[in-house]
């Protein structure tokens, strides 16, 4: 695609992110700010600017980090951050903490006289710019339609207009919140503040849990037992640590000693960093079996994916099936049961004589990475179809559907000579 196109698709692609299952436990946080600030419109307009600085600013950061690890000669794609046990870690028990923070353990960023405010925290305008930096980490684990084919040409495309791309990228995703924030005619379709946010508000830390969980998941397919147990003990110390610290609050609003509880929450937060740095900066080894994560939920006995073995096998009669995937692609696990664990799909792979193989980039892969990037794609899922006459490869759509694959594979295996 030609520069203009790519930023559209790019600026589009940003704006469907926000509807992809990733995002919701952030993107319902920033909602939940906005309503809580309808009757005052110059602290919305302020939250929802500070907002679209935080993801720009994010966005903008991993992209040069991006760019800067592929012309060091890293072979790294969107997303590769989760590649980290750490980074996991340290993601799981931010949702945690959000979570704690929700349900009223303890409050973020909040003046005494405000403890008792129905409405909960008002964080203001750096807190909307760390809402918004949030968003743009928990999001890569989604690429949403259109986004795909912009980041691949993003980390093929000279610097500039790479990192071009990927502000496109960030504007889309920051557009809706910021349009309803600026334009008054569009905030007051909202519902109106009221005692109702306080039962929201609690509501919304379920998805923050299961955000948490679904990333203690995650780290135990990378690192293993040992890490998930690394992990499940930092997330009791950090509990501990935001019940004493939402006990000094309370204690400095009736005027009694809080300074003991709050030093002691402070140590064991700082014992929580100690123990995450001790998990590895990346996930080259270790875990489970690369093609373990989508084995489970996948057609029967595939291939672990090597360039080797797709050489080996095109053009001898037989398509190939190709699932780049990754336990944390929710896109990937969605699209495993909504698509390839059907009967349908397994019927067509046994009739066709399809070899289905998985790429598994739960842990870093550099053969993995380098091969989407010459697919042109810049993230998670890529789906390849080779013809069973070793002609050209095929890309599926990111979203499939059990009808998409079935006529793919019809398709390669008619081609058989």
């Amino acid at each position: 695609m030609s520069l203009p196109a790519t930023l559209a698709a790019a600026f589009l692609g940003g704006v469907i992110l926000n509807f992809m299952p990733c995002v919701f436990p952030v993107i319902s946080l920033k909602a939940f700010g906005l309503v809580r600030h309808l009757h005052d419109r110059r602290a919305v307009r302020v939250e929802g600017l500070a907002f679209l600085a935080g993801v720009v600013v994010t966005m903008l950061l991993l992209g040069a980090a991006l760019l800067a690890a592929r012309a060091g000669g890293a072979a790294v794609g969107w997303g590769f951050q989760l590649q980290s046990p750490a980074v996991i870690a340290a993601l799981a028990l931010v949702m945690l903490a959000l979570a704690l923070n929700m349900m009223g353990v303890f409050e973020i960023g909040l003046a005494a006289q405000h403890l008792g405010n129905l409405a909960g925290p008002r964080p203001g305008p750096l807190g909307a710019a760390l809402t918004g930096a949030l968003a743009i980490v928990v999001a890569t684990p989604c690429t949403a339609p259109f986004m795909a084919g912009a980041v691949g040409a993003a980390l093929l495309r000279p610097p500039v207009e790479g990192m071009a791309i990927f502000l496109a990228l960030a504007l889309g995703f920051a557009a809706p919140f910021t349009v309803v924030s600026l334009v008054p005619g569009c905030a007051r379709r909202l519902p109106k503040p009221g005692a109702w946010m306080a039962t929201l508000k609690h509501m919304l830390a379920f998805p923050m849990l299961g955000a948490a969980a679904w990333l203690a998941w995650v780290l135990d397919q990378q690192a293993g037992s040992t890490a998930l147990a690394v992990l499940l003990a930092a997330a009791v110390t950090l509990g501990l640590a935001a019940w004493l610290y939402g006990q000094a609050q309370q204690r400095h609003i009736a005027g009694g000693r809080y300074r003991p509880l709050l030093a002691c929450s402070v140590l064991l937060v700082l014992g929580v960093g100690i123990s995450l740095a001790g998990l590895p900066a990346t996930s080259v080894g270790g875990g489970r079996p690369d093609a373990g994560v989508a084995s489970r939920a996948a057609p029967a006995q595939p291939i672990a994916w090597t360039p080797g073995a797709v050489a080996a096998r095109r053009g001898h009669g037989k398509p190939i099936f190709v699932n780049f995937t990754a336990a944390w692609c929710i896109t990937c696990q969605v699209n495993d049961r909504a698509a390839l664990s059907t009967g349908a799909v397994k019927d067509a792979l046994a009739r066709t004589g399809t070899i289905y193989m998985v790429a598994d980039s739960t842990k870093y892969n550099p053969e993995i990475d380098l091969a989407i990037n010459q697919f042109g794609r810049g993230g998670l899922p890529v789906y390849v179809v080779y013809p069973a006459d070793g002609g050209a490869p095929v890309l599926l759509p990111q979203l499939l559907s059990p009808d998409i694959v079935v006529s793919a594979l019809n398709k390669a295996a008619a081609t058989r000579s």
